[in-house]
């Protein structure tokens, strides 16, 4: 038995859950969209987070990581249980066709499962849809819940993204602009270490902050 499941948010950097193989790779006619909301893990049900999810898009590629569970059905029940719980907010499992770096026109892998959602808010509670750059900005610069803030969770997509090599233009136009809500310019800062100014209309406990992600240079 082998199972393949492709990672394009939290789980490029965090999977979370024990895997064989790890393959850098893309998925065609899918981008990447901050449309859908998380309400016990980056935000609230008061102050849901906004995460992302696929958008099928004609001739878009989606570059993330794929993982490999093998070891027969008790391994695999084990890795979608805790995936199942993880993603509960994606309401489809959808199979895709991976690809590797350099080679567009034979799959890599066939029967990938990723976890997407449904693009219809009376169908899907979870489905926020598209905004204005400038307003999801605001709703992940101030949004926070138990696993931590919603700006964390995109500057470390940021940054994971970079480490890939696999840049992703909607991830860092609304990074950056994250960052002109929380008033540090176009600067990463570490992780570690970061104190950030809160913006003057929100209030948050200064306890629920996480820092932001270590430096790192973008190409372009």
């Amino acid at each position: 038995m082998v199972f393949w499941v492709f990672g394009y948010g939290s789980l490029v950097w965090n999977p979370g859950f024990d895997y064989d193989e790890k393959i850098v790779g893309f998925i065609k006619d899918y981008r990447r969209v901050f449309d859908l909301a998380c309400i016990d893990h980056r935000g609230t049900p008061e102050s849901p987070a906004r995460t992302c999810t696929l958008e099928e898009k004609e001739g878009a590629i989606c570059w993330g990581t794929a993982y490999c569970v093998r070891g027969g059905p008790e391994r695999e029940k084990l890795a979608m249980q805790y995936l199942e719980r993880r993603e509960c907010e994606y309401d489809r499992k959808t199979i895709v066709t991976f690809f590797k770096e350099g080679d567009s026109q034979h799959p890599a892998l066939t029967d990938v499962i990723v976890f997407t959602s449904t693009p219809d808010k009376v169908n899907n509670k979870y489905y926020l849809g598209p905004a204005p750059l400038e307003d999801m900005a605001r709703q992940i610069a101030t949004a926070y819940g138990p696993c931590g803030n919603n700006r964390d969770y995109l500057f470390l997509l940021e940054k994971a993204m970079h480490d890939i090599g696999h840049e992703d233009n909607l991830v860092i136009e609304l990074a950056n602009e994250v960052r002109k809500v929380l008033g540090v310019g176009n600067m990463l800062t570490n992780v570690a270490t970061a104190q950030l100014p809160h913006p003057p209309h929100v209030s948050i406990p200064t306890r629920q902050l996480q820092p932001l992600p270590e430096p790192i240079v973008l190409d372009g």
